[in-house]
């Protein structure tokens, strides 16, 4: 019984580090080779590996929440995550689903903030903005959050089944 856990553990395990490195690969392709802003990227990124199924204008949506709106404010690959996440959890209206949607965001949010260390762009640009790169490793960052708010809510079974297929 104990081998057959053991197995079950290593499996998820298994799952779970494919889906961090898909969601970071796929993230890296919009980022780096694309040139989209982190929240852009984040969206284009979870889009593609969850199958939000968002079509280029929806996308566009987005680009205005880089660099924390532009005034430094929440950070845009948070805001990202919380779009795509809120596509893979709500059903009809976040004021008719309490029982769900604010817990999942709340999640999201302590992820996010326990892996990078912020939320805000500003306080996150100080700790992780390169000249070079970027906020390349913000969006990392926060693939890792949101692979992990996936995964806890999936387990859960609070991610709907059809975004749970990649996963």
């Amino acid at each position: 019984m104990q081998s057959s856990h053991l197995c079950y553990t290593e499996d998820t395990k298994k799952k779970k580090e494919e889906s961090e490195m898909k969601l970071l690969e796929t993230a890296q392709k919009y980022y780096k080779e694309q040139n989209y802003n982190c929240a852009e990227c984040i969206l284009h990124a979870c889009n593609e590996v969850y199958g939000l199924n968002l079509d280029e204008e929806h996308m566009r949506m987005m680009a205005v929440f880089g660099g924390g709106m532009y005034v430094g404010s929440t950070c845009g690959a948070l805001v990202g995550c919380a779009c795509a996440l809120s596509k893979m959890v709500t059903k009809d209206r976040a004021h008719l689903e309490t029982d769900t949607v604010p817990p999942a965001i709340r999640l999201l949010y302590r992820n996010f903030n326990q892996t990078l260390n912020g939320t805000q762009c500003t306080q996150l640009k100080v700790q992780h903005h390169h000249p070079e790169e970027r906020c390349w490793k913000t969006v990392s960052l926060a693939c890792e959050a949101m692979d992990k708010t996936v995964q806890e809510l999936s387990e859960k079974g609070i991610i709907h089944e059809q975004y749970t297929r990649n996963i």
